[in-house]
C-alpha cells in the first residue's frame, strides 16, 4: 500500500512538459495515487484526460474555485453541471465500454475545490470586494446544490471564511460525511466544529512548519482514523523544501512528519491515510 496525495494540481506540470518526471518521482517516493483538483473550466477536461491516461494512479475532481468566480459565475456552474453529465465534449459522445477508464467521459471523484475566499478580495475597494464575495456565495450555494443532486463528495476551499463556509454547508443540507476542508489551517476549536457535524480536514506541508502548533493540534484532535494528507502542489512545500515549488513526491515528507506526530510507524500512517482517502473519494 502506498500513499495517496488527496489534493494536488497537475496542470502546471502537464503544460510545461514535466508531468512524466513528476509522476515518476511520485512513484519512487512511495505514492500509490493522487487526486488532481479542478479549479476552473480550463482544467476539467485536461484532468479527465490525465485520469484516463493513468487509470488507478491519477484521479480528478471538477469545481469552480472561489478565486475563479466572477460575474459570469452562473454560466460557469452550468458548464460544470454539463461536464458532470458527460456533455463537455459533444464531438465525442459517450459509448459503452468494458472498462470505465476507457470512457471519454470518465467522471470526477468529487466536486471541488469550491468555497469562499476573503483573503484574495480587493483590499482598496470594499464595494467591489463585497460584490465579488456575493458572487462567491451564490456560486458556492449552487455548487453545493449540485453536489447534493450528484451525491458526490465536496472539497472545500476556505480562506478567512471558516464560519461562513460551515454556515452555508449547514444550510445546504449537504451530508457532512462527504465534506473535506482541504489545506486545513484552523485550530482544534474549528476542527471540533467539523467533527461534531461529521466532516473532516486534510493537511498540507504546513503541518511541518515550526509555527504551525495550532494546525498540529487540530490534526491530533481529528485523529488518525480520519486523517488525510495532501501536497496542494505546486504550493506549500513541506520541510525541508519550504519555499520551493512543491510536487506530489514531497508528500512523503509530510507523511513521515505526521507519523512522528502521531507516534506511529510510517507504514501505519500510510495504511490509515490511504484507507481514509479511498473511503472518502470512493477510489
Amino acid at each position: 500500500m502506498g500513499l495517496i496525495d488527496t489534493h494536488t494540481h497537475l496542470d502546471s506540470f502537464a503544460r510545461c512538459g514535466e508531468l512524466t518526471e513528476v509522476l515518476s518521482r511520485a512513484r519512487a517516493a512511495g505514492l500509490e495515487a493522487m487526486v488532481t483538483v479542478g479549479t476552473d473550466t480550463d482544467d476539467w477536461s485536461l484532468y479527465r484526460d490525465l485520469a484516463r491516461g493513468h487509470p488507478g494512479s491519477v484521479h480528478y475532481t471538477a469545481g469552480l474555485h472561489p478565486c475563479s468566480v466572477g460575474e459570469d459565475w452562473a454560466g460557469r456552474v452550468a458548464q460544470l453541471e454539463a461536464f458532470w453529465g458527460g456533455a463537455s465534449r459533444p464531438d465525442e459522445p459517450p459509448t459503452p465500454t468494458a472498462h470505465p477508464e476507457d470512457s471519454p467521459h470518465l467522471k470526477p471523484v468529487a466536486l471541488g475545490e469550491i468555497g469562499l475566499d476573503r483573503f484574495h478580495l480587493p483590499k482598496d475597494d470594499t464595494a467591489v470586494a463585497g460584490k465579488i464575495f456575493g458572487w462567491q456565495r451564490a456560486a458556492f450555494a449552487e455548487e453545493l446544490r449540485l453536489a447534493r443532486t450528484l451525491g458526490c463528495p465536496v472539497v472545500i476551499h476556505s480562506r478567512a471564511t471558516f464560519a461562513d463556509c460551515v454556515e452555508m454547508i449547514d444550510e445546504s443540507g449537504m451530508d457532512w460525511g462527504r465534506v473535506v476542508f482541504h489545506c486545513f489551517t484552523e485550530g482544534p476549536a474549528e476542527m471540533a466544529e467539523l467533527l461534531q457535524r461529521g466532516g473532516c480536514g486534510s493537511f498540507t506541508g504546513i503541518i511541518t512548519y515550526n509555527k504551525a502548533e495550532a494546525v498540529r493540534a487540530a490534526a491530533l484532535a481529528q485523529g488518525l482514523d480520519r486523517l488525510m494528507i495532501e501536497t496542494d502542489a505546486p504550493y506549500l512545500a513541506p520541510m525541508p523544501h519550504r519555499g520551493k515549488s512543491n510536487e506530489p513526491a514531497y508528500l512523503r515528507h509530510t507523511a513521515e512528519f505526521c507519523a512522528g506526530l502521531f507516534g506511529v510507524s510510517l507504514e501505519r500512517l500510510t495504511e490509515a491515510t490511504t484507507a481514509n482517502a479511498k473511503r472518502f473519494y470512493g477510489l
